[in-house]
């Protein structure tokens, strides 16, 4: 048996730990390369939450440093400044009482400021429904439910009650000329004036020039009648030589006075509105021609609502 030499034993350690020395020195294939980046740990960390730009995260080997990893904003994505957004919107609330299903309130339909319903008051109806003769030509179909309010400017106010009246006809047939500013809008036997028959008027005289916004007028509503040929004047002339026509529904130019652009209708408590939309003048005239049950003229109120003009 051979002795082993110390010498020996000194060749073989060497050999070993070269071979383990160039096993330990190879690269990993198994696992990327990345670039390290190792900072001393601040005082506070930004966080990602707030700001856009993007951020990478440093790996480290444990077997190279101890330094933790934080989180580095890459180079080619430099920060962005927060830009300060548009200042919040100032809330403007209106009408603020609240309706039953909440909201605002709203106006009414039909209301406007500075606007308010003309005070006007119905006489009480002389019959039921509203029927509409067949053989009449030219009448509008009954609207079926009460009259809406008619508004017009603050401070409109019933401008012909117990004003002067005159008619082509100086000897009525029946009643007075003065029942048509009077009041009374009752249907009644006798609460009526009657003038002949053929193209008639009758006229008010308000006083004074006057901004007119409606006119109400009742014929004779104790039934259902429609009346023809009515034409509706105002003027500053009390001979009518000028005027503004605000209604006819002379269609056939019967009367002389030019075509009418209105249809006729069937009378009702409600009288027959118009809309004269400010015309001024001093005098209201209104013409008749009869009506579909016979050729006489009734006429029981006329009612003008307006107001001084300035």
């Amino acid at each position: 048996m051979k002795r082993f030499v110390p010498w020996q034993l000194v060749i073989v350690v060497l050999i070993l730990g070269s071979i383990g020395l160039v096993a330990g020195c190879r690269p990993s294939v198994d696992k990327p390369v990345v670039a390290i980046t190792t900072v001393p740990p601040p005082s506070s960390l930004p966080s990602p939450s707030v700001t856009t730009g993007s951020f990478a995260v440093s790996r480290v080997s444990p077997a190279v440093t101890t330094t933790p990893a934080i989180l580095t904003r890459l180079p080619d994505q430099p920060a962005e400044e927060p830009q300060p957004g548009p200042p919040p919107e100032e809330l403007v609330i209106t009408n603020p009482a609240p309706r039953s299903g909440g909201g605002s309130e709203e106006p009414a339909p039909g209301e406007v400021p500075g606007m308010a319903p003309i005070p006007l008051e119905l006489p009480a109806p002389a019959f039921r429904g509203t029927p509409v003769p067949l053989d009449e030509p030219n009448v509008e179909k009954p609207r079926g439910a009460p009259r809406p309010p008619f508004y017009a400017p603050e401070g409109t106010k019933s401008v012909a009650r117990g004003k002067p009246t005159t008619a082509s006809d100086p000897q009525p047939v029946a009643g007075e000329i003065d029942f048509l500013t009077d009041g009374d809008k009752e249907a009644s036997d006798f609460g009526y004036l009657e003038l002949r028959p053929g193209t008639e008027w009758v006229q008010v005289d308000l006083g004074r020039k006057t901004v007119v916004y409606a006119i109400v007028l009742w014929h004779n509503h104790a039934e259902a009648r429609v009346y023809r040929d009515v034409v509706v004047q105002i003027s500053d002339d009390p001979d009518f030589l000028e005027a503004t026509t605000v209604f006819n529904n002379d269609y056939d130019n019967s009367s002389g006075l030019g075509v009418g652009q209105q249809m006729g209708y069937v009378e009702t408590s409600e009288g027959k509105l118009i809309d004269c939309k400010g015309v001024e003048g001093r005098y209201v005239r209104i013409y008749g021609r009869g009506n579909n049950i016979d050729d006489k003229n009734h006429y029981t109120e006329v009612e003008v609502f307006g107001k001084p003009a300035e």
